[in-house]
């Protein structure tokens, strides 16, 4: 068994073993995906200790841990080395200096979840169970990152909170204030869509584009939300040009790439049959 597994060794192409070694070489130095999401989970956490055990005793601890957590930020700027002219010191204060910003869109999200889900029972189960809240956290701390033109590590964020939620938004997409997803799972925002302030949007609706042309790239390729939709489940809309008028509403599982006046209801018109006393209950 040995000799058969040496064998096999030595069959494996040199070119092919030159070829990964080359590759490990010239590999960007970038810290790992998880040493990346637990510097967003530890900012979250001190902005949401409801969702764990931190606990501060004071201001000036909290202070200390945020400080802390911008110089961490540096670090990990400074070694993914993929923005070698950038001052990553600068980037970081930049970042902080928005976090109060942030953390109103979020407490805003919470409002909007706590008092849209007959089922939430207070902000606080929001925070703690709602994955729709935890992917919203990730997103809005990558797309401040995306805002400052930070590469690489906004989208690794938002792919770990796609990995533990089902709910996939680019970090370059731009979301209002008071922002709902019931449920969430299989929600997808593409890059370039825009959703104004007050919109819900249901399980499994998908913003995407209508064409996957690598040449439209730096194109408007997703649809533009405006105040107060409600989206509901299985909806797919597509579509640069595609806006969805202010107070509308989307019935579940339209597939739209066409604008929409404000204050329109959009629904298909399935046809279901009913056939009543076509089984009998045995009740022996």
């Amino acid at each position: 068994m040995k000799h058969l597994i040496l064998h096999f060794f030595f069959m494996i192409p040199s070119d092919f073993i030159k070829d990964i070694f080359f590759k490990q070489q010239q590999k960007e130095q970038v810290p790992s995906n998880d040493a990346i999401a637990e510097w967003a989970l530890q900012l979250v956490c001190v902005m949401y200790p409801e969702l764990s055990k931190c606990s501060y005793a004071s201001l000036d601890a909290i202070s200390d841990e945020l400080i802390k957590l911008q110089h961490e930020l540096t670090r990990i700027l400074d070694a993914t080395r993929a923005c070698n002219n950038c001052d990553h010191d600068e980037l970081s204060q930049q970042f902080f200096d928005n976090l109060p910003e942030l953390y109103r869109l979020l407490n805003s999200d919470i409002d909007a979840i706590h008092q849209g889900d007959p089922a939430a029972t207070s902000e606080f189960e929001v925070i703690r169970a709602y994955p729709g809240f935890f992917a919203l956290c990730f997103f809005r701390i990558a797309h401040a990152l995306h805002q400052l033109e930070v590469p690489l590590l906004p989208r690794i964020l938002t792919e770990f909170a796609h990995s533990k939620t089902g709910i996939d938004i680019h970090p370059a997409a731009k979301i209002g204030e008071h922002f709902m997803m019931d449920h969430g799972t299989g929600v997808v925002i593409g890059e370039t869509t825009v959703i104004g302030n007050h919109v819900k949007i249901y399980q499994g609706v998908t913003l995407g584009g209508l064409s996957i042309n690598k040449n439209m790239a730096r194109q408007k390729r997703h649809p533009t939300i405006e105040d107060n939709v409600v989206i509901y489940s299985g909806a797919t809309i597509l579509g640069g040009d595609t806006l969805i008028g202010e107070g509308s509403v989307i019935g579940g599982n339209v597939w739209l790439t066409q604008s929409v006046p404000p204050g329109s209801l959009v629904f298909q018109n399935p046809q279901i049959t009913i056939i009543e006393n076509k089984y009998i209950k045995n009740n022996a």
